[in-house]
Parts: structure tokens; C-alpha cells; sequence
């Protein structure tokens, strides 16, 4: 794989799970890495320590994806300490535990859709301000995180995630078209059963035990398998690769 060149990335929702084999992951590869987190800092300070151990160069910054104007001042610290981003990988999000759609309030739905979608359009629109060469940026890679649920629906668990999902993969191939011919690439990863903490916060600590079975290869997915993917899409190996939509789900 390419190496890159202290060009600057953000992940969202860096300290944990995904974000932070993420993070971790670029920052070998030559990434300077903004390791994002809502409330959470001893975590991200953690990644940020594993990473400058190993001779990287990172950052943690805090912010709520939902609200604005922690996005814009998080934007804002990011290009006064890394430079102009050219990387953004929108992987910050949350479930809620499982229930059926006629048991789930508006407030959930509110709280899903303002996190796992409306986050994740905020950043990128900020990082195609200053990705886009119509913005006077010299291009850059998006890359934003779906889930197999998108396709599966998730019925009896949690619908509302997966309709968030879907919004996402709706999301990634508009932008894509959009921003295509201004040096913007825009993917997306969908993981399947991966084992990170966002099962048990949902309810289900056992869930990827509980549905291996289902799986194609027998097993679920570790963060550092998806985040392979997710560094691939955004180095230069991946040049002429956008609105793509892949999935990192073991076959299911």
C-alpha cells in the first residue's frame, strides 16, 4: 500500500471499536490522525499515545457530531494543528437496545438519525470544504461507515439503526457523484458481525457469538479487519475507486 505523507485524517469516533483500529491503522501508513470523541477522552488519549509511541503523529479532539458547532470548532483545531484534511473516515455512532419499531419512541429515532446520519453529513461537509479543488483544496478521500444492516434490516433488533445505515449508503453515492470530478473520493464500509463494544451498549454482549452461525466464514470480524478496508479506500491505492459501497461481513 501507498504510503502517505503526514497528510491529515479524522476519525470520528476514534477511541474505540473500529475508530481506533482505524486510527491506529493510518497512522502507520503515514497519516497524521485526529482521533475524535464525544465524552470519552481517556480512550482517545489512549490512541493517541499508542500511535505517537510508534513514531506517529496525532491529535485527539472532542465534539458531539450532532451538534454544529462542536463540529465546526472540532474543523477548526484540526486545521490549526494538522493542516488542511484530506482525509475523513465518519465512523462515530450509536444503536440503542433491541425493540420493535411499535415499541420505540421518536426521541430514540431523533437520537439515531441525528448521530449516525446528520453527524455524518455535517463532517462531510466540512471536510469538502476543504477537500474539493473547487474550494481550492488539492482532493481527498471520504470514507463513511455503513453496516450490513442496511441490507438486512435488522428486523426484532433495532430497524431504526439499519434505516440510519441505509441513509448512509444513500448518502455515499450522491456525494460521490456530486464531488467526483473535484478530487473528492467517497466510499463506503459495511461491516458485518465485528466484535467492538457497540453490541454490548445496544443490550447484546453476545450478539456476534450468538449469530456467527449465520455467517458464511463461521466467525465474526475484528475492527482491524474493517479497518484494512477503510485505509485502503482511503490511500492513493484506491485512486480510481468511489461510490463504492463495501461490504467487510464474512460473507453474510
Amino acid at each position: 500500500m501507498a504510503e502517505m505523507t503526514g497528510r491529515a485524517l479524522l476519525v470520528t469516533g476514534g477511541g474505540r471499536g473500529i475508530g481506533a483500529a482505524t486510527a491506529r491503522l493510518a497512522a502507520r501508513q503515514g497519516w497524521a490522525v485526529a482521533v475524535n470523541y464525544t465524552a470519552n477522552s481517556l480512550a482517545a488519549d489512549e490512541v493517541v499515545r499508542a500511535i505517537r509511541a510508534e513514531g506517529g503523529t496525532a491529535m485527539s479532539v472532542q465534539a458531539d457530531v450532532a451538534d454544529e458547532e462542536q463540529v465546526l470548532a472540532m474543523f477548526a483545531k484540526i486545521d490549526a494543528k494538522l493542516g488542511r484534511l484530506h482525509g475523513l473516515v465518519n465512523n462515530a455512532g450509536v444503536v440503542d437496545v433491541t425493540a420493535r419499531v411499535d415499541e420505540m419512541s421518536v426521541a430514540r429515532w431523533r437520537r439515531m438519525f441525528d448521530i449516525n446520519v446528520i453527524g455524518s453529513m455535517l463532517c462531510a461537509r466540512e471536510a469538502v470544504r476543504r477537500m474539493s479543488t473547487k474550494h481550492g483544496g488539492e482532493g481527498g478521500s471520504i470514507v463513511n461507515l455503513s453496516s450490513a444492516a442496511s441490507r438486512l434490516g435488522s428486523a426484532g433488533q433495532y430497524v431504526d439503526y439499519a434505516a440510519a445505515k441505509g441513509a448512509i449508503d444513500a448518502f455515499t453515492i450522491g456525494l460521490a457523484r456530486e464531488v467526483g470530478g473535484e478530487g473528492v473520493r467517497v466510499n463506503a464500509v459495511r461491516p458485518g458481525l465485528i466484535e467492538t463494544e457497540i453490541h454490548a451498549s445496544g443490550g447484546l454482549p453476545d450478539r456476534v457469538r450468538d449469530l456467527q452461525h449465520q455467517v458464511p466464514m463461521q466467525r465474526g470480524g475484528r475492527a482491524e479487519e474493517v479497518a484494512q478496508a477503510i485505509v485502503w479506500l482511503l490511500s492513493d491505492a484506491a485512486s480510481y475507486t468511489t461510490m463504492t459501497l463495501m461490504d467487510v461481513s464474512g460473507g453474510r
